[in-house]
């Protein structure tokens, strides 16, 4: 079963950018040349973004190939399809890695054991429910990315297809 997403590199340095294309290409099985310019929002770094098509599963793929490198900021998105929901990674040097699932209209999905261990800890005086549920929700992640996002609007996107 196929499903299909976005990958937004937010910013990446410009000796970074091949090698996002070469580990993009390792996980499509296709050779990648991405469109890049200058992100206005990090001085000296660069951004791009593709849509891709291929098998549920993809998504985590793409992030797991792209997540070590410090200096790279990043999502990547993927719908649902019959036999996978859809999913959500953002990623920022600070930060490091967020995941959630995404239902059919692009709402984050939190798994009932994730709001019980969320709801215990704030219980036992751990941390706020408030901050919790935000982190659950990656709004972290979000405020970090935002200006990255908004300085991208109008860039020229590209489908790329996996090779199945």
């Amino acid at each position: 079963m196929t499903t299909r997403g976005v990958l937004y590199v937010h910013s990446a340095p410009r000796a970074l950018c091949p090698h996002v294309e070469w580990a993009v290409a390792g996980v499509l099985g296709v050779r990648v040349s991405l469109d890049w310019t200058r992100q206005p929002a990090a001085p000296g770094t660069w951004r791009s973004e593709f849509s891709w098509k291929g098998q549920a599963g993809t998504a985590s793929k793409l992030a797991s190939a792209l997540r070590g490198w410090q200096l790279l900021r990043f999502e990547v998105t993927s719908e649902p399809c019959p036999t996978a929901e859809g999913e959500r990674y953002s990623c920022t040097p600070d930060l490091g890695i967020f995941h959630a699932v995404t239902g059919m209209h692009g709402d984050i999905m939190i798994p009932e054991d994730r709001l019980r261990a969320a709801l215990v800890r704030s219980q036992q005086g751990e941390t706020d429910l408030e901050a919790e549920i935000a982190k659950l929700l990656g709004k972290p992640w979000d405020d970090e990315l935002e200006p990255f996002r908004y300085a991208g609007e109008g860039a020229p996107v590209r489908w790329l297809h996996q090779v199945v």
